[in-house]
């Protein structure tokens, strides 16, 4: 039997902020920067959500401006009604996170002092029955981050080829039985298309090897299908260079992850912004192949034992930071407001 979705209750309380002080930490010092030289300081909340770190940073920053970029309207609507008394300083921006210039064009700016991006699925989707995120009870197969637009979960699993069924849960979901599960799918579709979650967390379930341990039979497919869905990763591949773009010298950008195939992007591209491009045995270093980044992280930052008893949505982030250097060879200082 399937579980009844949870009973919908305040954005603040739907939303605890994973890594919230950390986070903020690790912003700080752009943030500080921005406001010494220009007056104001520039955020952007990459990921807005329900707006639990955005909602802290205005807080704590009289001086900041934040600009809340998200796919689902939902959220920015939710986000929305938590943050309008900020009022001008906060600008929403419906769009998809790796549309970072353009965002702060719309919002009147050149620049950002820091970028959060808080990965992956959100509470508030995972919460919504309609959404179908979720295995653990039955609503629509839909699983869109922006539901206005393209197609969905049952559409992803009623027409692709068994082929390409298997690679996107292999690839995506990082999913060992994937062969198993997308031939049990194409059996099943050719006799009655699956409509909802619960029809496809029962039949991943029956389909799963007895005695695998690992959690939930569904868990993998579930996000391999989201991935294919929102083009999570291919998405995330922009987003990342163009967040590091975004900031001066000084400004810092920070990611949380909460699986390995997002880690992995946020990683590289952090490292490589971290590295010379020198070759080896120059006695002096030219300037345009210093490293334009540095690691602030340390390490994968996870959270701690008392973080994930109050949310344990928090259990598998991974938090990584990097700080701009300089900028590249012949461009000039990045501007403030417009």
């Amino acid at each position: 039997m399937t579980e009844q979705p949870p009973t919908p209750r305040p954005t603040s309380e739907r939303h605890v902020p994973v890594l919230l002080d950390r986070c903020i930490s690790l912003l700080e010092p752009g943030i500080l920067v921005g406001i010494e030289a220009r007056g104001i300081a520039v955020v952007i909340d990459a990921t807005l959500g329900m707006g639990g770190h955005s909602e802290a940073l205005l807080t704590r920053y009289p001086q900041l401006h934040l600009v809340g970029l998200d796919r689902d309207t939902q959220a920015l609507a939710l986000a929305g009604a938590r943050l309008e008394r900020f009022g001008e300083r906060f600008h929403p921006v419906h769009t998809v996170y790796d549309e970072i210039a353009p965002a702060l064009e719309t919002a009147g700016f050149d620049y950002a002092d820091g970028v959060l991006f808080d990965l992956g699925v959100s509470s508030f989707q995972l919460d919504e029955r309609d959404r179908g995120f979720a295995y653990s009870y039955d609503a629509p197969l839909d699983m869109r981050m922006d539901s206005t637009t393209g197609p969905t979960a049952a559409d992803v699993v009623n027409n692709y080829s068994l082929d390409e069924l298997t690679q996107v849960l292999r690839t995506w979901g990082e999913e060992r039985h994937a062969r198993r599960i997308a031939v049990a799918i194409v059996e099943r579709r050719d006799v009655t298309p699956f409509a909802t979650t619960g029809e496809l967390a029962q039949l991943i379930i029956e389909a799963y090897p007895r005695g695998t341990s690992g959690g939930h039979p569904a868990k993998r497919t579930f996000q391999a299908l989201r991935v294919e869905v929102n083009d999570e990763l291919r998405v995330l591949e922009r987003a990342i260079p163009a967040a590091m773009d975004a900031v001066p010298v000084g400004g810092r950008v920070v990611a949380m992850s909460y699986q390995s195939l997002e880690d992995r992007i946020v990683k590289r591209f952090f490292a490589d912004g971290a590295k010379s491009t020198a070759p080896p045995g120059l006695p002096v270093e030219p300037e345009e192949t210093k490293a334009r980044f540095k690691v602030i992280s340390k390490g994968t930052e996870r959270p701690t034992e008392a973080e994930i008893e109050e949310n344990s949505r928090a259990a598998s982030a991974r938090l990584r930071a990097v700080e701009r250097l300089r900028l590249p060879v012949g461009t000039g200082s990045t501007k403030g407001k417009k």
